[in-house]
């Protein structure tokens, strides 16, 4: 016989932390979704005991953001559990339209996969494009979320990643809360979302935890330095080789002075940095973080003063190569700083063949290429191609919070509205009459 007959017996028998007894409907759905144990007796259904269950464990242990670092908002990161993983995004996202589809993919590996979106605002139509796309893999193993990043990618000749991959949970809550899916696997602790478009990937969740004109002037420099990691030393070569006159006076002699003693073409002395850069730059990502910031820091500066020294390559140029380089880490998503990082060598290239018109002919075929690129069938470079005004609010800057309260329309969202601003002349006003 049990040593109790009521709720609040319980309460005293069994002295469980953050133990709670209500009657209220919407907390009791909230803690069943947070995963609490609900207790009741039959002469009293509507009062329930709900004890806490779900383990802490993963919520802050070795989860912090590594890649994705950012100074200001949560650092809270996904683990390599998938249980877990959903439980750090119901513990933020507490609603029963979070829909969590799992599925088993690979003949060997049987690993679990997770499709996550919100009923009720994400397209029926994406959803069904991706669990087909998955439902149609013929895998035998199945490592990471990845693969199926290129599995299930519309194209897969393109450099370009077509899903955003992200370690960082504010990121997908913000995905999924503007109508995207993100897919997870067993075993991996980076989420994939999509549909995308380019300019996701210079998007930073610290954009929306500054103020609007700071994240904006942000993105911006992120957007900036994309353009000149990709065109600055296919640029140098263009001029260095054919097009002399667009020096200005003052700046001709320096250059003319430091290529003196360099017996080689322009061409060979940028591609000779170039590969230096990216061997110094693997070796210190695949040795320990404390060597590797020190190979980077000391052989950067032996390589370079060697190099100049030697009458390898000039001063100008090592600055340039190396604002390039800076550059390139300004993009969040590890994914696109690879692509810039691979662009960069063909426009050097055409550059050294036809100069200034090599660089034109490149710019033409990464427009076109771009604009024909699809994430989930939705244009990869909207709101630009195809122009969508509205959609312009949340690309090139970060508008403020009481004009980007509609999702995006390109995702097709079921619910178009986030909230509804209040606007500023009746805040002036409830703040007067209180």
């Amino acid at each position: 016989m049990l040593p109790f007959d009521d709720l609040e017996a319980i309460r005293k028998w069994l002295p469980i932390e953050d133990m709670e007894i209500t009657d209220d409907p919407a907390a009791i759905q909230s803690k069943l979704m947070q995963g609490h144990i609900m207790v009741r007796f039959g002469a009293d259904e509507s009062r329930v005991a709900l004890i806490p269950f779900a383990s802490k464990q993963g919520l802050r242990k070795n989860n912090d953001t590594e890649n994705e670092f950012s100074v200001v908002g949560p650092k809270v990161g996904f683990v390599e559990d998938l249980d877990t993983n959903i439980h750090l995004l119901r513990s933020q996202i507490n609603i029963p339209n979070l829909i969590v589809k799992e599925i088993t993919i690979g003949s060997i590996s049987q690993t679990k996969v997770a499709i996550v979106y919100i009923h009720g605002i994400t397209n029926e139509r994406t959803v069904r494009t991706i669990e087909q796309r998955l439902d149609d893999i013929d895998f035998e193993v199945v490592f990471d979320s990845s693969q199926l990043d290129q599995i299930i990618s519309d194209n897969s000749l393109s450099p370009f990643p077509l899903f955003v991959s992200t370690e960082r949970r504010d990121r997908v809550v913000y995905a999924l809360i503007s109508g995207q899916v993100a897919v997870i696997s067993n075993g991996s602790p980076y989420f994939i979302t999509g549909p995308s478009t380019l300019f996701d990937f210079f998007i930073s969740p610290e954009d929306y935890y500054l103020p609007w004109i700071l994240g904006s002037f942000f993105r911006l420099i992120r957007i900036f330095g994309v353009i000149f990691s990709l065109f600055a030393t296919s640029m140098y070569v263009a001029i260095m080789t054919y097009h002399y006159e667009v020096i200005p006076k003052g700046l001709l002699g320096p250059l003319i002075f430091s290529r003196l003693n360099v017996p080689f073409p322009p061409v060979l002395e940028v591609l000779f940095l170039e590969l230096t850069i990216e061997f110094l730059r693997e070796a210190g990502a695949r040795l320990p973080t404390k060597i590797g910031q020190t190979l980077g820091i000391v052989g950067g500066i032996i390589v370079g003063q060697a190099a100049v020294e030697a009458a390898l390559t000039s001063n100008i140029l090592i600055i340039i190569v190396s604002l390039s380089a800076l550059a390139s880490f300004a993009t969040p998503i590890y994914k696109m700083s690879n692509t810039i990082r691979f662009l960069r060598f063909p426009f050097i290239v055409l550059s050294a063949l036809w100069g200034g018109l090599g660089m034109f002919i490149g710019i033409c075929f990464l427009i076109v290429h771009i604009t024909r690129l699809e994430s989930l069938g939705s244009p990869y470079t909207v709101p630009v191609y195809p122009l969508r005004f509205k959609d312009l609010k949340d690309s090139f800057i970060r508008s403020s919070y009481q004009s980007s309260n509609m999702r995006p329309r390109y995702l097709r969202p079921k619910a178009l509205f986030r909230y509804i601003p209040k606007p500023t002349a009746r805040r002036n006003e409830d703040h007067e009459e209180q």
